[in-house]
């Protein structure tokens, strides 16, 4: 009789063979799913008897067990898939801003920046011609109005670029926060199906790993299984899933620009307000961001992983300006992303060149209508006497050359705020650099009377700066182009200014940030810009493209691991049929054994 046992249990581990391998074949095409195996083993032997003298003892079998379903992974392969993911997402977003970049100077539809350039300097070359001539003054305002308006289009792009990316990031992070409270959720449910150590929760446990697969496209992870089936994952060596917690990034928003940078409120301090809620600071959360930029991007340190730490280091961490490529310092700085960050460092260098040009026209100008350096002394808002050392001044004058009906000196560029000089009351000797009287027609040294004095841009005061967001043609020279007059007392032609403006854009004496020692002139700058984008823009495509080629190999070998073979599991589906039917014969021929023994006995 219990011979009918042996063959029951292998009908019933063949329906659930059969079952495992209809499951597979259901999934072929479900992403995450991991092929599922059978495994068999027989159950124990009946000890009949024993006979030390023998090499066996007398046993016999009581049938087959279906003793686990086999979830196929290979944890190596698993590992370096998504450490390669996450780089592969690094670069795919880093050619993607690149490929934004490019768009947003131009050069892709048509709209050239480099036109706006090329129409200010043929304007100059113009005026070089005829610079007595209302028509070529009037050409030269308009065509730098018109390089201003380009300008701060594509300056406006990028901002608006780097907006965009900013709610991306945002919307990033709320992503993985709710991927690490999943898995919390997971890690729960697969505990309790598997605690009692008879089932394997092999469907969670594919919701779970796809979702570290997904997790490790946005950042670097480290993840292993405890004892007890539980997942734990860190972000970036911080702890993000362990035990029964989920220690969530926060996002901390910049006052000035709104930018979020993520952080970990568990690193972070803070204070509270009435409420009892919890307020940070940039200072409060210095040591706790979740990325850290004092390191440079490499494969070799493996910085290079995570498609969110890609939309960081691209949107930088404010709107930069040319005073972030002033000086080698600056630009190098652990404190600064900027030589890093693709969009800052355009904002940067486009914005130096603006600067570069108006700066330089101004001070041109400037010589022209008698701007010189020297000593300044006269009265603050304070009533307290001021000596300025070294300052760039002129003497008022409404009728001079080069002057505006106020006696100030003509800025063809000035900021929102208004012109760069400020007008003073001397209430001491005039000197030049040398420390030399400044004698007026007579002879006499000039201690009274107003002076324009330049008033310098302060770095820490932005609306002093001659910047792309900041800047405009004077209004003045705006609506009467002809004040430029280029017309000497001695109602000559003033061809030495017009010159010196043609010699300007010619002389290479410009770099695009302190790294680089090759010289630019104004014309060849903005292709050098360009050019430097494009080789950028190339090196991470050729990245993203080898990268793209070693995750197909990758997911290839990972794929003959845990990929569902359809002709495989048909293959199974008719094995383990056949022992399904064989099992029913075996029962039957035991059933026909009993039948004609009890019969042939007579019972």
């Amino acid at each position: 009789m219990g011979s009918l046992y042996v063959g029951s249990s292998g009908l019933q581990t063949s329906q659930n063979a059969l079952n495992t391998t209809a499951h597979n074949l259901t999934n072929t095409e479900t992403t995450g799913f991991v092929r599922q195996q059978v495994q068999q083993s027989s159950r124990s032997y009946l000890k009949l008897s024993v006979d030390v003298k023998s090499v066996n003892n007398k046993q016999v079998g009581l049938g087959v067990t279906y003793s686990r379903v086999k979830h196929v992974r290979d944890y190596f392969l698993d590992k370096i898939y998504r450490r390669e993911s996450g780089r592969s997402m690094f670069y795919e977003v880093s050619t993607e801003v690149m490929e934004e970049v490019e768009g947003q100077l131009g050069e892709m539809h048509g709209e050239a920046f480099q036109t706006s350039i090329e129409d200010f300097w043929t304007a100059i070359q113009e005026l070089a011609k005829d610079p007595a001539s209302s028509v070529t003054q009037g050409l030269l305002v308009q065509r730098g109005t018109q390089l201003i308006q380009r300008a701060q289009a594509v300056y406006s792009g990028l901002s608006a670029y780097q907006d965009n990316l900013n709610m991306q990031i945002r919307d990033q992070v709320d992503k993985i926060n709710s991927y690490g409270k999943r898995i919390l959720e997971l890690n729960d449910a697969i505990r309790k199906i598997e605690a009692g150590g008879v089932e394997q929760a092999n469907d969670l446990r594919d919701t779970r790993d796809l979702l570290l697969d997904e997790l490790s496209e946005m950042a670097n992870i480290n993840y292993g299984e405890s004892v007890n089936g539980d997942v734990w994952v860190q972000i970036e060596g911080v702890d993000f899933v362990k035990g029964p917690r989920c220690f969530e990034m926060g996002v901390f928003a910049n006052e000035e620009t709104g930018f979020y940078t993520p952080f970990w409120p568990q690193n972070a301090s803070y204070t509270e307000d009435a409420d009892g809620n919890k307020i940070y600071t940039e200072e409060s959360i210095s040591n706790a961001h979740v990325f850290k930029f004092n390191r440079e991007i490499s494969s070799d340190l493996n910085t290079d992983i995570g498609g969110l730490k890609a939309m960081i280091l691209a949107r930088g961490d404010h709107r930069a300006n040319y005073t972030d490529v002033a000086t080698k310092e600056a630009y190098n700085s652990n404190q600064s992303i900027v030589s890093q960050s693709v969009i800052m460092n355009v904002q940067a260098e486009f914005d130096q060149l603006i600067h570069n040009i108006a700066t330089k026209i101004n001070e041109i100008l400037g010589t022209a209508a008698g701007v010189t350096t020297g000593n300044v002394t006269y009265k603050d808002e304070n009533g307290q006497n001021v000596t300025l050392n070294n300052a760039q001044y002129c003497l008022a004058d409404s009728n001079g050359y080069m002057r505006k009906d106020d006696g100030s000196p003509i800025q063809m560029f000035v900021t929102n705020s208004g012109s760069g000089y400020k007008k003073v009351t001397l209430t001491g000797p005039l000197t030049d650099a040398a420390g030399n009287p400044v004698l007026d027609a007579d002879g006499n040294p000039i201690q009274s009377g107003d002076v324009w004095v330049y008033v310098p841009e302060d770095a820490n005061d932005p609306s002093s700066l001659l910047t792309i967001s900041n800047l405009q043609i004077d209004q003045e020279l705006k609506q009467k182009p002809s004040m430029l007059g280029f017309r000497l007392e001695d109602g000559s032609e003033d061809k030495a200014t017009a010159n010196a403006l043609v010699d300007a854009f010619k002389d290479e004496s410009y770099t695009l940030n302190p790294n680089i020692s090759k010289r630019s002139s104004f014309v060849s700058y903005y292709t050098d810009l360009v050019s430097q984008i494009a080789n950028t823009g190339y090196v991470s495509r050729s990245i993203y493209t080898d990268q793209q080629s070693i995750m197909e190999s990758i997911n290839g070998a990972r794929e003959q691991v845990i990929g569902v073979s359809s002709d495989e599991e048909l293959s199974n589906m008719v094995k383990f049929q056949n022992a399904y039917n064989a099992s029913s014969r075996y029962i039957n021929v035991i059933d026909e054994m009993l039948e004609h023994l009890l019969s042939t006995l007579g019972v």
